[in-house]
């Protein structure tokens, strides 16, 4: 009885819209006015401990375990629960800190591989044909084709480096070198890319070996801090910062300012919170060991104490939110194949985990950003007005 109490109390305050609840006793309540727009039916209970321990974690793990099934839009039920402020989600006496994680450099390289060397056939199954795990940017209307999106959003960073050819860029997280083979190939730099995963390294280095590129394109499979005295011209490093853990963020921007040269022009792009930082028990568990994601007013006090100055800052959130919600179509497109590889548990795992990102970003909760840098004054060497960032020149 005092469980079943907890739980109708947990979750009468947690969602916006209303919800059908099917307890594992076969009774059931609404909350909310109206027809549910979602159900949630607990199979079998979660212990109340493990709900006030740590919330995310324990309804994350129930729902791989399918102690709980959801009928209907597992990202509209979790926006719900994102927005509404009494949610178990925003609620501080449901949050627990997380222990101290750690970053050191062969931590890093353990974290990077557990998440990027699952394999490139998976990704290859739910990504575009670039292979690129970020932020698409849907212009000119496009709301449905990721390629073209992903390839604008590479183009979007390069343009806004106002890069000239001949000189040098440094990719920090390079992925499976889509930004860095086209700075090469389309805008003639001089590229170093960088990676800790096997899998994205191989590949690249084929890439760069079957198009000719070795003049103008290197790849490394190194950790970004073992770099040593080069600089570069420009520097792009997209979707990496959230790697690096709390207690580095401050390192990781001394040593972007480190490899850049003077009046070099950079362009860092990640996942962050207006709200301050964070992390999730349930994701830095399942998905990104030592993930956090910085908050803004963090993020911009390391890069200003590291020497470097803002030159513009973009929002790109309702573009992460659709870039999520076309992996998740795609990775459901193939959910049987995917199951029959990993099993059930796996497959259940990672659409909670694109279903719930998306809410994430959908609700305001999480965001992501384009910072654009100078090591020197302002904008110095970049054009007076935005109006070149909407093309190349």
């Amino acid at each position: 009885m005092l469980e079943k109490t907890f739980y109708k109390t947990l979750l009468s305050h947690s969602f916006n819209i209303p919800v059908k609840v099917n307890y594992w006793d076969g009774k059931s309540d609404l909350y909310g006015d109206g027809d549910p727009e979602v159900t949630i039916t607990f199979n079998e209970k979660v212990p109340v401990k493990d709900i006030t321990s740590n919330a995310s974690l324990a309804l994350g793990e129930a729902y791989m375990d399918k102690k709980i099934e959801i009928s209907g839009s597992l990202q509209k039920l979790l926006t719900a629960a994102y927005e509404s402020s009494e949610s178990f989600m925003r609620n501080s006496k449901f949050r627990r800190f997380l222990p101290k994680q750690n970053h050191s450099e062969r931590q890093s390289v353990s974290d990077i591989q557990s998440h990027y060397d699952v394999g490139n056939d998976f990704y290859k199954l739910w990504l575009d044909d670039t292979l690129t795990y970020s932020c698409a940017y849907f212009t000119d209307g496009n709301t449905t084709d990721l390629k073209q999106a992903q390839l604008a959003k590479v183009h979007h960073i390069l343009d806004k480096l106002h890069p000239e050819k001949g000189k040098s860029l440094l990719d920090i997280g390079c992925g499976w070198g889509t930004l860095m083979l086209t700075a090469a190939r389309e805008y003639g730099l001089k590229v170093t890319g960088v990676t800790l995963s096997e899998e994205q390294y191989y590949l690249v280095r084929k890439t760069i070996e079957e198009e000719g590129l070795q003049d103008l394109a290197e790849v490394k499979l190194t950790d970004y801090r073992e770099l040593g005295d080069q600089q570069w011209d420009y520097i792009t490093s997209v979707g990496m910062f959230e790697h690096v853990g709390q207690e580095n963020m401050g390192l990781y921007f001394k040593d972007v300012a480190r490899y850049l040269k003077t009046d070099g022009v950079a362009l860092i792009h990640g996942i962050t919170r207006q709200q301050g930082g964070a992390t999730n028990a349930w994701i830095n568990k399942y998905i990104f060991p030592g993930g956090y994601v910085p908050g803004l007013q963090e993020m911009v006090g390391h890069i200003v104490e590291n020497g470097m100055q803002l030159a513009d800052i973009e929002m790109l959130r309702r573009h992460y939110q659709r870039t999520l919600e076309i992996w998740d179509q795609n990775f459901n497109a193939h959910r049987s194949e995917i199951q029959e590889h990993f099993g059930e548990r796996f497959t259940r795992m990672w659409d909670l985990y694109l279903q719930a990102c998306a809410a994430s970003f959908e609700s305001g909760n999480i965001d992501v950003m384009q910072f654009l840098l100078t090591k020197g004054p302002s904008g110095k060497n970049l054009p007076l007005t935005r109006d070149y960032m909407n093309g190349r020149q």
